[in-house]
């Protein structure tokens, strides 16, 4: 009878809550359900094939690639696909379709062991472990020993672990079943402590790792590497240093050429990664879905084939119109997803707005701009936005990079788009100006009706409020 009117209560208050628009129903009806059953995440998932997704940066991208490659298989799959990724928002989609035999979960990081106790997965999926909100996650290597100790207490749980990264090896080490993939590790600053001995971790330049102080602590060899036609790319590290840019997926990011990237197997197999999303993140996140798929009996070539249909995620990559302006939305979080992303756009030509809040959801802290690698961005043209416009502007102005700030985000859009149109006064607007003549007068007729795209990064709140404020690119803008 509780676990029924819990149910009811979830289902009643998300549904208020949404013709209110007080939100997306995706969290307030979970906490309310939890408050009449504190049990009906156990309960919800009792029947059901349950895969759990965890990790700092990717998680919301790998469920949704897992989720369409499980249902490729003919399974119904429900899945907390707008990111509200602790019990409340699991409750809340399970509880919106009781019909799903199998439910992915993004999961966030605190919340693994006891979303793992509570649910019995069949999988769970490490993708990778760093600094994010720094007054809540700031020490990862304790996250890692909390994951490690959850995941030894869940024998039958099949786990799949990023090679590449010793916290996520430190956890994995201690599961029953494990299949490693070489994902790589970009991001290899929050690794360089051994979390076994607490000594020192060496990575070389193939991607390989191991503790020098000499406790044996290794990376472990991976069942399968990603790889860009024959050479794996774990050792691809930017430890915040300014690398080349690449472009993949659907639209080409300035004058880099595609790159292909591949999934090799010990076995001798070879499947190639076709992915809409750009970026050699997004083909990571792929791969690791691929390998979780395959442990839930889905062939790897289909698992692939259903994902290369994946446009958009939650929003992410999307073009859309903000303030009448066709522009790309893109969503970072902290240093290790920044070091990623401006790897696929530091080398285009075109405008680009960042929008930085400290608001609850982003962490209060916002020094971790200080980490992230804006020298790539020295040949576009920068906009600084957001609650924190102020902050950034002062990071930008030490990595060379000129810049204009404006805090109101629409209007920043604006200004990306149209240039100087009357600002005077503001600090940064000569430099500006200048970067973007120069960027509208080179290239052919191609090239600039592309730059008429604006690039948008933010981090979660102000993401989400660009993309609540945008609406539908009209076909062929």
């Amino acid at each position: 009878m509780r676990f029924r009117f819990a149910v009811f209560t979830t289902r009643a208050v998300n549904a208020t809550s949404r013709r209110l628009g007080r939100g997306r129903g995706t969290v307030a009806g979970g906490r309310s359900g939890l408050k009449v059953d504190p049990q009906l995440l156990q309960h919800l998932t009792a029947s059901r094939q349950v895969v759990l997704v965890t990790g700092t940066n990717g998680k919301t991208t790998t469920t949704r690639l897992l989720a369409v490659a499980l249902g490729a298989g003919g399974a119904t799959v429900v899945s907390n696909e707008t990111g509200s990724n602790m019990p409340p928002g699991h409750v809340a989609a399970l509880a919106g379709d009781r019909r799903a035999t199998v439910a992915v979960l993004e999961v966030d990081e605190i919340y693994l062991p006891r979303v793992l106790s509570a649910t019995n997965p069949a999988a769970v999926v490490l993708l990778n472990l760093s600094r994010d909100q720094l007054d809540r996650t700031n020490e990862v290597r304790m996250v890692s020993g909390h994951w490690r100790a959850a995941l030894a207490a869940a024998p039958h749980a099949t786990v799949v672990a990023n090679a590449d990264d010793p916290l996520v090896v430190w956890a994995a080490g201690a599961a029953a079943q494990v299949r490693w993939v070489g994902a790589g590790l970009r991001w290899q600053l929050d690794a360089v402590g051994c979390p076994s001995c607490e000594g020192r971790i060496a990575f070389d330049a193939a991607g390989s790792w191991a503790c020098v102080t000499g406790c044996g602590f290794v990376r472990p060899d991976p069942s399968v590497t990603m790889s860009t036609g024959g050479e794996a790319t774990g050792g691809e590290a930017t430890c915040g240093e300014p690398t080349g840019g690449e472009s993949t997926g659907g639209e080409a990011t300035g004058g880099a050429s595609a790159t292909t990237y591949y999934g090799e197997w010990a076995d001798g197999r070879s499947e190639r990664i076709r992915l809409l999303l750009p970026g050699r993140f997004n083909h990571s996140n792929a791969l690791m879905a691929a390998v979780a798929a395959e442990a839930m009996g889905i062939a790897v070539a289909d698992g692939l084939a259903a994902m290369a249909d994946v446009g958009e995620v939650a929003g992410r990559f999307t073009t859309r119109l903000v303030n009448g302006v066709r522009t790309r939305l893109m969503l970072a979080k902290n240093p290790a997803g920044w070091s990623e992303l401006l790897d696929l756009v530091g080398n285009d030509d075109g405008p680009i707005v960042i929008s930085i809040n400290a608001r609850t959801a982003d962490g209060a802290d916002p020094s971790w701009l200080w980490d992230v690698p804006f020298e790539r961005l020295a040949r576009r043209v920068v906009v600084a936005t957001g609650d924190r416009c102020r902050d950034l502007s002062v990071r930008l102005h030490y990595a060379g990079v000129a810049h204009v700030m404006e805090s109101d985000p629409l209007a920043a859009v604006r200004i990306a788009h149209d240039g100087h149109d009357g600002h005077d006064g503001h600090d940064g607007y000569d430099g500006y100006d200048g970067a973007k003549r120069a960027e509208r007068d080179g290239g052919d007729d191609a090239d600039r009706t592309d730059r008429e795209r604006v690039d948008v990064i933010g981090n979660y709140t102000a993401f989400a409020e660009l993309l609540q404020a945008s609406v539908p690119a009209p076909v062929g803008t």
